[in-house]
């Protein structure tokens, strides 16, 4: 192509036809990313005149902007997923078994406020919280209930669980082990990312050192002996959800892979690609759809030169981005609550257009509670639709090509850059942290974000648009009263029945596991968890050892 005959009647049509028109009728409003790159209204070869194998080469080769198999959804769909946990283990059985029944492929754990911050349901403390988020699992027996008639063999399993992780990972194990199923070929995800909860969920528990000694001692212990279970979920959703912009979110949860690798390497001793095939991401779609198309596919593409140019991952395994995504909870609107069907649709397109391996749809009404029956199916159905109807699936990343998708692919990699550089300036994720750096940066995104849907510069149908004075009157789920009892009892059994002298033991064991900084922690923790400890017990000692975080203010 002539570049430069392009110039030419680039201008003379910009002269000609689209000034005079922008004189007679300016357009309705400013074109700009949610991240505040203007965009123009025209994207040509003039904008995206690049290498096409150094910035998108093939599907299943570096630098996987295409997508990181070279078949993509032709020979495998992306596994649906929809995240639930509410009650008690009973509860969430029953839920599971009903979305299997309806086309889930692979399931999802929630659980409950004092699971994730090491607190058995009969503490004073966790009373008011009990199955209200999530699933109440403070000890292993509750891990059977919940898996009861379920193939753990043949499932892949996702827990959304961090300061808490290994406790509920060795539960899972123990399970298996006690049905006959050989743990090796156990496949699933434990999300593990303690970085996000101090930048955004807040959600832990120890210390930061202390706590990535515990996330990354899970991984060690993985790559030996879980060699298909996904040990760390590094999770840029949270931080989409606290404010974050599209580039934020896949900038700082790069950042925090770059101080998960390198813990791991240092303190373990690992090589990279002994382990690093394994590290699975997870991110949100927005209802942008196309700055969410090129948002992953420029993070599929920095990582696979991370990985390759700054750690020395020889294996393509361990260039290859596998993530999981989740449509916007923050996107969700309580007002026309059924428009939200519209929005998450928009949002799994742009996930699979993105090239996701896994999804869940969020429902409806999450806005207002936790999903029915009938909504959580209707999210199943728009995946459904997606992968069997829609077409999108029929050809590898069908965007790619697109002068506006890979100018804005190329623009959202060099400003993600720009931050991470920042990051490893001020020490790396650990660092930026304890100083505040994301918190502050993503407070000032949400911030900003909120500006504009309040003064009408950001539409959003139902709050600043088309607004309706009835109120709409929908189903909402609503959480048996009875599985708080039902939790609190169990534990009780099972700390009146168990071997009092094995218990004690595992627990000293593990005191002294914490105290000696070269141990791994894991296999302690599932000792403990063998011996019938709960979750309270393992993190009292934990706490005792480690201490709790007490974090400065940022502001």
């Amino acid at each position: 192509m002539d570049i430069e005959k392009l110039r030419v009647k680039y201008e003379e049509w910009r002269r000609e036809f689209l000034i005079p028109l922008l004189n007679k009728m300016p357009e309705q409003r400013k074109f700009e990313t949610l991240y505040g790159t203007k965009i123009r209204n025209l994207y040509t070869p003039l904008d995206w005149n690049r290498d096409y194998l150094d910035y998108l080469g093939f599907p299943g080769q570096h630098p996987y902007t295409r997508g990181i198999y070279p078949n993509m959804y032709r020979h495998r769909l992306w596994t649906f997923r929809q995240y639930s946990g509410f009650g008690s283990p009973e509860d969430t059985n029953a839920r599971y078994k009903f979305l299997l029944n309806q086309g889930q492929t692979g399931l999802s754990v929630a659980f409950d406020l004092p699971t994730q911050l090491g607190l058995d349901p009969d503490d004073q403390l966790a009373y008011p919280e009990v199955g209200k988020v999530g699933v109440s699992i403070p000890e292993v027996e509750s891990m059977s209930v919940l898996f009861d008639g379920i193939d753990q063999g043949r499932i892949s399993t996702s827990m959304t669980i961090n300061a808490t992780a290994a406790e509920l990972l060795s539960m899972y194990i123990v399970v298996a082990e006690s049905r006959g199923i050989n743990v090796v070929g156990l496949e699933g995800t434990v999300q593990n990312d303690i970085l996000k909860e101090f930048i955004a969920r807040n959600l832990y528990i120890y210390p930061p050192l202390h706590s990535m000694r515990y996330a990354t001692d899970i991984i060690a212990y993985t790559a030996k002996n879980l060699p298909k279970w996904h040990p760390i979920s590094i999770s840029g959703y949270h931080f989409r959800e606290a404010g974050a912009t599209s580039v934020q979110e896949i900038a700082f949860t790069l950042s925090d892979a770059i101080e998960y690798v390198s813990w791991t390497k240092e303190r373990n001793g690992i090589p990279v690609d002994d382990f690093a095939s394994k590290l699975s991401f997870f991110f949100a779609a927005t209802t942008n759809l196309f700055e969410e198309v090129a948002k992953f596919r420029a993070v599929r593409r920095m990582w696979s030169k991370i990985m390759r140019d700054r750690f020395g991952a020889s294996n393509p395994e361990s260039m290859r981005m596998k993530f999981h995504v989740q449509t916007s909870g923050a996107a969700l609107t309580a007002q026309q609550p059924e428009v939200n069907i519209i929005r998450t649709t928009i949002q799994a397109l742009a996930a699979v257009l993105g090239g996701c391996q896994s999804l869940h749809v969020n429902s409806f009404d999450e806005a207002l509670a936790l999903p029915t029956e009938k909504s959580v199916e209707l999210s199943l159905r728009v995946q459904q639709v997606i992968a069997y109807e829609s077409g999108v699936v029929d050809s590898v990343d069908p965007l790619g090509g697109s002068y506006y998708i890979e100018w804005l692919t190329d623009d959202i990699e060099e400003n993600a850059w720009k931050i991470i550089d920042h990051v490893d300036k001020l020490g790396g994720a650990v660092r930026a942290v304890e100083m505040g750096y994301p918190q502050r940066e993503i407070a000032a995104s949400a911030y900003e974000y909120q500006r504009k849907v309040d003064s009408g510069e950001l539409p959003l149908i139902g709050v600043n648009m088309f607004r309706k004075n009835e109120t709409t009157r929908i189903e909402l789920h609503k959480v048996d009263p009875e599985s708080r009892r039902r939790s609190i009892e169990r534990v009780k059994r099972v700390k009146e029945n168990r071997d009092v002298g094995k218990w004690s033991k595992s627990l000293d064991e593990l005191r002294r596991t914490a105290e000696k900084d070269d141990l791994n922690i894991f296999p302690a923790i599932l000792n403990a968890i063998r011996s019938r400890a709960t979750v309270g017990e393992i993190s009292r000692v934990l706490r005792e050892e480690w201490g709790e975080y007490k974090p400065e203010p940022i502001f």
